[in-house]
């Protein structure tokens, strides 16, 4: 029996590592989208081939076929007219790469899933699980394709809702998949399962959900640019209320495509981010059931707010250069990982 539970856990530990480093590949696949969308590359390519779509231009004469594809879209008949070969190529590589590493993710989720299988390593409880990570990823790229669509039409830019819609899912699925490598990489041993710290597990929860409104909030910033106007801080442009900040009707829509109000809400839910951080890391490190491990996270995790929340003013001061904006994304996407790492500690199996 003790031989079996010893197999058991090392198998779950390479479970564990297998799914880390896939949530590593998307991780760099947010960001690495984020940069794609900074440089203005995400319409570059305006055909979706998952199979074939792999293989890039070998010769002159297919990258002006490629080319002439990109010429009756309308970012480059509206944008882009005074754009030649060598300045497409260099908008290409970045969503071909974006791409590239979409199809790189299933292949690394996939083989290692088949042969795992095989080995006998997956816990048959574990299997349906894997494969809806599986079928989530690829709708995921579905996804991807349905948000480029929405800026091959008239506008020469993508939707704010499926941008978003497209971030969220990815977010979700990370974090789905760094929920179970840490679930298989803890086992079934308790952790700091002291009823001084249920309240604390519900302040966790409540600062991871405020963390992913605010990375919800950035993709419909991201999608309207609304990064590029009132470069001020604290205030903008030298009030603290935006500047008709409820000039569409019906108003709802000002929440979502109004860039003066997306802006406002950005920085609203920084706030409240900020605070909740705060008094969730000061109770954590009052708290002394927890142990020094879960103390330390609850610094780092402090320690990430100050710095994305320095990145964050930066990059609207210096009206989003593709360096300060892609460390913003990426700042974003540890704070959720150290909150999520948090909660897993926090919460007994």
């Amino acid at each position: 029996m003790n031989n079996s539970l010893s197999n058991t856990r090392h198998n779950d530990r390479q479970l564990a590592m297998w799914l880390f480093a896939v949530a590593a590949l998307i991780f760099a696949m947010v960001i690495l989208g984020g940069v794609t969308r900074l440089t203005n590359s995400g319409l570059s390519i305006v055909h979706w081939k998952p199979l074939m779509g792999a293989i890039p231009p070998l010769n002159e004469v297919e990258w002006h076929r490629v080319f002439d594809l990109y010429k009756a879209t309308p970012e480059y008949l509206k944008e882009n007219l005074h754009m030649d070969l060598e300045g497409f190529k260099s908008i290409f590589w970045f969503e071909y790469g974006h791409r590239l590493l979409g199809r790189t993710i299933g292949l690394a989720f996939l083989i290692p899933f088949l042969i795992f299988w095989w080995q006998g390593k997956i816990r048959r409880t574990l299997i349906p699980r894997f494969i809806i990570l599986f079928i989530l990823g690829g709708l995921q790229g579905v996804l991807g394709w349905y948000m480029v669509k929405s800026g091959l039409v008239d506008i020469p830019q993508v939707s704010q809702y499926r941008l978003t819609a497209h971030l969220v899912a990815a977010i979700t699925l990370y974090a789905f998949i760094l929920w179970n490598a840490m679930t298989l990489l803890r086992g079934d041993h308790l952790v700091e399962s002291h009823p001084s710290i249920n309240s604390l597990r519900k302040h966790g929860r409540f600062t991871t959900g405020i963390i992913s409104l605010m990375i919800i909030s950035g993709g419909f910033v991201a999608g309207t640019k609304a990064g590029y106007v009132f470069n001020t801080f604290p205030m903008m442009d030298g009030q603290w209320l935006p500047p008709g900040g409820m000039a569409l009707e019906p108003w709802w829509r000002n929440f979502f495509d109004n860039l003066a109000t997306v802006q406002f809400n950005h920085r609203v839910l920084a706030i409240v981010v900020a605070l909740t951080v705060f008094t969730y890391a000061l109770r954590g490190w009052r708290n002394k059931a927890i142990n020094d491990t879960t103390c330390f996270t609850f610094t780092l995790l402090f320690l990430m707010l100050l710095i994305q929340i320095g990145l964050g003013i930066a990059t609207l001061l210096h009206v989003v250069p593709v360096t300060l904006g892609a460390m913003h994304q990426a700042g974003a996407l540890i704070l959720f990982s150290l909150s999520l790492l948090l909660n897993h500690r926090l919460n007994s199996h």
